[in-house]
């Protein structure tokens, strides 16, 4: 981890803007989870909401159903949302409904958001109960994300950081040595030597950035950039660090038509079509997810971590996390109920499972040392990318 950087600065400007979008005032009176649909068959029903498709809803749907089998207290019924945006909007209809699922997967920055409005339920009356519970086995970047004060606010399911897909036939077609890629300026010359063109028309692209800031600000950092002064007075995301790495993505895109972007669509749309491209034969590669493993065919793909921007300057991708947050309201029991499932998500065996299936990072310290695990990293070591 001792590459990545959390995007904690980035909270408080994202937290201004998004807190607009819900009520001026505190609520702490939600009545959470119709009452009447609270137990089925005798069992207390949790209803979990999370932004999550294609095999990473289906990974998610096998661990709900795993839980559900492991006990018989407790109904987990998870419901899909086309994506992280989409949950916390309908989350906040939900909230101005008063009927609310007693369980969310969110971002870090929309749980900061709930929180200051007190519209989350405290975790710690759970963790304090649970002679099981032990702090320092989970990733300190992540839980302090989610400690105010004496409260816990939500609980770390999983983290996630960009990186750097590559097909390997087609670099090594064009003699591109991935070991010789240590910063986007040597990433551009390889997209220059990768493209391939008829005429004015592009046949196939060197590389696809992500649609959305994230790629954008993960080469901004690199490059020596920071968002906030030292004093945290001042925005500095017009600094010449930023203006540089910004117009460098303009002009490979749009001026040298090396690299390309696939923007807008539903839900996930934009991101599976950025994947289908370098699959398909259309591009040599692409920026994603870490979350993207579990999708992707590693015979024919190669992995690498983002680099610095150029010569000089420190990689500094971002890691961010994905929480567990529990609507204030919820009454007691389903409160335990999302609390055990949260338990079970992020035991050692089940966050390794996790991880593996997915190519997400695991919050628990414990699942390094899970024999599935290990043996899975010798057998992938781009999955060991990051943790590195």
């Amino acid at each position: 981890m001792n590459k990545i950087l959390k995007r904690l600065i980035t909270l408080g400007m994202i937290t201004i803007i998004g807190s607009s979008f819900i009520g001026c005032g505190r609520n702490t009176s939600i009545n959470a989870s119709n009452e009447n649909n609270a137990k089925q068959d005798g069992k207390i029903v949790v209803e979990y909401w999370y932004g999550l498709g294609g095999k990473l809803g289906e990974n998610m749907e096998s661990i709900i159903s795993d839980f559900n089998k492991s006990q018989d207290k407790y109904i987990v019924k998870g419901v899909a949302q086309e994506d992280y945006d989409t949950t916390f909007k309908n989350l906040q209809a939900a909230i101005a409904g008063n009927k609310t699922p007693a369980l969310v997967l969110l971002e870090s920055d929309k749980v900061k958001i709930l929180s200051d409005k007190d519209l989350l339920s405290d975790l710690s009356k759970c963790t304090t109960n649970d002679s099981d519970y032990n702090d320092e086995n989970y990733l300190e970047s992540f839980m302090d994300i989610v400690k105010k004060e004496d409260k816990l606010i939500g609980f770390p399911a999983y983290g996630t950081t960009q990186l750097l897909y590559y097909d390997k036939k087609s670099f090594e077609d064009a003699g591109v040595n991935p070991e010789e890629i240590k910063t986007w300026m040597d990433l551009a010359k390889a997209a220059t030597k990768l493209t391939k063109k008829d005429g004015d028309e592009v046949k196939f692209y060197g590389w696809e950035p992500m649609w959305g800031p994230d790629n954008l600000v993960d080469a901004s950092l690199s490059n020596g950039g920071s968002l906030l002064s030292e004093d945290g007075k001042t925005v500095t995301i017009n600094s010449d660090e930023w203006v540089e790495v910004w117009e460098s993505f303009r002009k490979w895109i749009h001026d040298d038509k090396t690299m390309k972007i696939h923007s807008s669509g539903q839900g996930w749309e934009y991101w599976y079509a950025t994947i289908d491209d370098v699959v398909k034969g259309k591009a040599a590669g692409y920026t994603g997810s870490s979350g993207d493993q579990g999708d992707l065919d590693f015979t024919k793909l190669g992995a690498m971590e983002q680099p610095a921007f150029k010569e000089g300057k420190e990689a500094k991708p971002v890691a961010e996390g994905r929480y567990f947050s529990v609507p204030a309201g919820v009454n007691e029991e389903q409160v335990q109920g999302a609390y055990e499932f949260i338990k079970y998500f992020t035991n050692p065996e089940v966050s390794a499972k996790w991880s593996i299936a997915s190519g997400y990072i695991s919050v628990n310290k414990l699942s390094a040392d899970t024999e599935a695990f290990k043996d899975y990293i010798s057998k992938n070591p781009q999955a060991a990318f990051p943790t590195s």
